[in-house]
Parts: structure tokens; sequence; C-alpha cells
């Protein structure tokens, strides 16, 4: 018994069953009567509560601040503190699925770009259907703004559908300086050569069994397995795409980003280019970070089609 609260209910207790006087409870628990006298004159906060547990059973792997930042932009003028009394209160903790034990190296931070478009970032995540098909996603990062411009299913993903991908994408957001990616089979196929040929994109090898590497896809397959695949029975491979389009459209506009300052993906990006104000696009008592750090040399800088290792 280490709270005011639960002294208060062994005073109870003791005051009720042994019938002791208040004075004699709180000297056999060691406590201040003037603690076990206290009314607590905190405001109700149902509708906050309610608010919390709906938001928490339809973002279910989401966590006590980044519900706090939901609860804000819809004008709940409460702070994280309270929000997480609550999280705790009603047990909305997110249980933290088990891994495998890796061995740790030395860490060294990736380069950060400093504009959209300088750095993408390609890999391939598998999930299988209710009938037990498997079918693997193409998932493609901007690695300046962290919006996640393509999450493409099917059964079967070559390197020439890879390309026709990529032509798409290219075509409604403008060109990337640099692709990163690691030395899968697609990657390194003639179709992709001749396409970063033609196109004149960098594309960048990462060293083999060196997926921190290509930490920013990483990162992000990790919270696509957390947050949606784990989460979702997949009927069809049409009912795949429709969810995974629906979730990257919320993933880019709705759901904030830790390491944006609490931002959407795409509200850090405008504010990046400037096509809204600062004002609108910054998180009430959220502080800018720092978009790159010109003393780091990554391996990850710009060249065409080498392999690293």
């Amino acid at each position: 018994m280490v709270t005011p609260a639960a002294h208060r209910e062994a005073a109870a207790h003791l005051q009720s069953a042994y019938e002791m006087s208040e004075r004699r409870a709180c000297r056999v628990l060691g406590v201040d009567r003037t603690s076990v006298r206290y009314q607590a004159t905190r405001p109700d906060d149902g509708a906050l509560r309610d608010r919390l547990k709906a938001l928490a059973q339809e973002r279910r792997r989401f966590g006590y601040r980044r519900l706090h930042v939901m609860l804000r932009r819809e004008g709940h003028a409460v702070n994280r503190k309270r929000v997480q009394r609550i999280y705790r209160e009603e047990k909305l903790t997110v249980r933290r699925r088990g891994g495998r034990k890796r061995a740790i190296g030395t860490r060294r931070p990736l380069e950060i770009p400093l504009v959209a478009n300088q750095r993408w970032s390609l890999d391939f995540v598998s999930d299988q259907m209710t009938d037990g098909r498997r079918f693997r996603i193409l998932t493609v990062i901007d690695n300046c703004t962290r919006e996640c411009l393509g999450l493409v299913a099917d059964t079967s993903l070559s390197g020439r559908r890879v390309a026709r991908e990529l032509d798409a994408i290219i075509l409604r957001r403008g060109r990337p300086e640099t692709i990163v990616s690691d030395n899968g089979t697609e990657y390194t196929s003639n179709a992709i050569l001749a396409w970063a040929d033609d196109t004149g994109v960098g594309w960048h090898y990462i060293a083999p069994g060196k997926p921190q590497q290509n930490g920013f896809n990483e990162s992000f397959n990790g919270r696509l397995r957390d947050e949606l695949l784990n989460e979702t029975l997949f009927r069809s491979l049409p009912h795949a795409r429709a969810v995974l389009e629906a979730w990257r459209r919320d993933y880019n506009e709705s759901r904030p980003h830790s390491k944006l300052g609490w931002l959407t993906p795409k509200a850090y990006a405008q504010a990046l280019t400037g096509h809204s104000g600062r004002s609108a696009a910054l998180v009430d008592g959220c502080s800018d970070r720092p978009i790159a750090n010109p003393t780091n040399t990554s391996s990850d800088h710009q060249r065409t089609l080498v392999i690293a290792g």
C-alpha cells in the first residue's frame, strides 16, 4: 500500500471490520489523517474517458502518446499526463508482441534527406489470406517526409512489375534522386537495371545482411505488420488491396508520426514545401525537429547501381 487511495481503502476496512476509530486506524497504518480524509476534487472526465476508449478500440495498436495527439486534434484540451492516467486506469496498454533476439552491433544514425523525392526506399512484406494463399506487398517510402508512396499487393511481383509501379508513382509525384533497396532478385534483375539507366535514378543496394541500412523502410514495415497485417483477415487479393490502400491513406493523412513532431506525413510534406502555413501544420505543443545533420556521413549517399559490402 503505497498510494493515498490504497491508504484510504485500508483505513475504511479497519474501521468497518474491526470497529476502529479513524485515529487508531491511521496510527496502525502509519498514515496521516488528512490524507485519509481527503476528498478528490478532480473534474468529471466521463466524456474524455469514453472517447479515449473508443479511439483505443479503433486504433488498437496506438499508445497513449499518439492517442493524446489525436484527442488534441479533435479539440479536447487535455494534457498528456491526464490521458496517461485514464489510459492506465482503463487497462488500454498495448501488449508488446515478442520477437526473436538479434545481435546488436555498432549503431550509426541514417542520413536524413533534406527534401522530398531525394531518397526513396523499397522492401517486400509477406502475408497470407484466409484460404492459406500467400501474397507479397511492395512498400515504397519517401525517407524525408516518411510518406508511404505505394503498397502493391500481388501473389508475384517481378522486376518488371516493380518498374511499372515505380513509373506510376513517378507520374503523380515526380522522379526521385536515389532509391535504396536490398539485394533481392527483383531489384537486381535486368529489368530494374535497364529502368534505372533509362530514368537516371541512382539505385543504392544495402550491404547483404544489413537491414538497418534500410532502417526507414524496416520501421515502416514493422508498423504495417503490427497495426494492419496482424489485425486483419484478408479474404481475397482484391480485399487486401482495398484495405492496404485505405490504410496507406490513413497513414499519410491521419496517423501522427512521432519522428515528425507528431505531424502526419502529408502535413509535414506540406509544411516542408511551404504549401500551408506553419500554424495550420504544427500540432499545439510540438516543436520542429532537425531535418538532417550536415556533418553526418553515411553509406547511403547518392550512387548508381553500386553494391555495398
